[in-house]
């Protein structure tokens, strides 16, 4: 049993490629499908196959491009809704690859429609788990009241994903190799371990969803402390469910512009340090300086799929890669044009005199813009006043601005955006930006 695992680490996902003589199925693909032709290139293998274990919130998949580029069947569960050419694939249906057989079992408890396909060849077993079982955890719950073909409450898909973890796991065997759509970092869960797959058993042992307990310490638990939902979560669901453009022509249709300006909401990625040093007025400052970055998922907790906005970036030549990022969530739907910037008529930020901060905090207004869970295992500031970064936006007017505003997080990346955010939405009141010096107030 040939199988692939690609990463795309800023949104932590992971999807598959499986291959058996000559045979290949794609499984949870990323927006970019470029990978999975090279790799079937590379195994003489004819794609026949594309497998969505339910429609994805966090990133758009490239299941129907592969599809009109290669003839390959998608397949996912009827209860998806889809609205793209394709096969059901639930409990019952199995697809023959090679020597290979993969079968579906319905794990609702993340999603309606989740599915957990089941690869077999002789006596050995792998598991596709989806959103379902992550290592160390299983999917949240509460994504799906507001958005996709079918709609649940959470309290209602929790108590499904007890019914699945006690009943669909429990004939299969302990060596069964267990691949997850994600790992730590996803928002898709809370507690997700960093390795990139286990054994049933493993987890059996190890995973708080397998230990014994009752139906109702399940559900407060996995209700429990779930992250905040970025913006952008049901529109990929939507968009999902649809299936998403071909990717070549959808970022070709993106405008773009050397040594200009811009007005309306503008993203800048360019690091902070040139960001304050010189940007249009009223830019947010989203960094995509490296290639882990969590742009991504920051770009669609602050912009709203309603936005239409202007990408500000730090050179041509990376172009091409930025429009990708963007593209990852579905966002270059949203983007009027992508520009660089002249170095003339610009804004700066100012700079924090760290020493009178220190020595006179009471003389600022201090926001913590981490999210609300890590607030809760404790303050870096006793004054501080909390204002997550995702909804900054919507809830700056209730900052008071009486003094000058120090905004900080946890390490200096978001607190970049949010003191952008502040000093868009502000007039008449100085915004600082701890940035990484917030090490210097941590216990």
């Amino acid at each position: 049993m040939n199988i692939k695992q690609f990463e795309y680490k800023p949104l932590a996902h992971f999807s598959y490629a499986i291959v058996s003589e000559g045979k290949m199925a794609v499984i949870d693909p990323e927006r970019n499908p470029e990978q999975y032709y090279v790799f079937a290139k590379a195994n003489n293998a004819e794609i026949v196959a594309v497998i969505e274990t339910h429609p994805h919130a966090d990133f758009v998949s490239s299941h129907l491009e592969i599809h009109k580029k290669t003839g390959a069947t998608i397949y996912n569960s009827e209860k998806l809704g889809a609205d793209y050419p394709h096969e059901y694939f639930d409990e019952g249906d199995s697809i023959p690859l090679g020597n290979i057989t993969l079968k579906a079992i319905n794990t609702p408890g993340h999603s309606p429609d989740s599915i957990t396909i089941i690869a077999t060849e002789g006596n050995k077993t792998v598991l596709f788990t989806g959103d379902t079982l992550f290592i160390g955890d299983v999917g949240r719950p509460d994504l799906r009241e507001k958005a996709g073909n079918m709609k649940a409450k959470r309290e209602e898909l929790a108590e499904m994903m007890y019914e699945t973890i006690t009943s669909k796991f429990t004939n299969l065997p302990e060596d069964a190799v267990v691949y997850p759509a994600h790992g730590a970092g996803s928002l898709c869960g809370k507690n997700l371990s960093d390795a990139a797959s286990s054994t049933l058993g493993n987890e059996r042992m190890g995973n708080w969803a397998f230990k014994k307990q009752s139906k109702e310490e399940f559900i407060d638990t996995i209700l429990d402390d779930q992250p905040f939902i970025p913006h952008y979560f049901g529109y990929d669901v939507d968009m999902n469910k649809t299936g998403a453009e071909d990717l070549k022509s959808s970022i070709e249709k993106v405008p773009f512009a050397e040594n200009t300006t811009a007005d309306g909401l503008i993203v800048d990625m360019r690091n902070e340090a040139t960001f304050k040093k010189g940007h249009l007025k009223g830019s947010i400052n989203i960094q995509a300086v490296s290639e882990n970055a969590k742009f991504e998922t920051w770009l669609g907790s602050i912009v709203k799929p309603k936005d239409a906005f202007t990408l500000v970036i730090d050179d041509k030549k990376n172009k091409d890669t930025l429009l990708h990022r963007v593209a990852k969530i579905g966002y270059e739907k949203l983007l009027k044009k992508v520009i660089t910037i002249s170095l003339e008529n610009l804004f700066t930020s100012e700079k924090l005199d760290l020493a009178d901060f220190k020595n006179n905090p009471d003389n600022y207004t201090i926001v913590d813009i981490r999210n609300t869970s890590e607030v809760e295992e404790g303050k870096f500031f006793d004054s501080a006043i909390s204002h997550p970064l995702n909804e900054l936006r919507d809830t700056a007017d209730k900052i008071p601005t009486n003094k000058p505003i120090v905004v900080h997080c946890a390490g200096g990346y978001r607190s970049a955006a949010g003191s952008s955010i502040l000093q868009k939405k502000m007039t008449g009141v100085t915004v600082y930006d701890l940035s990484d010096d917030v090490a210097q107030f941590k216990n």
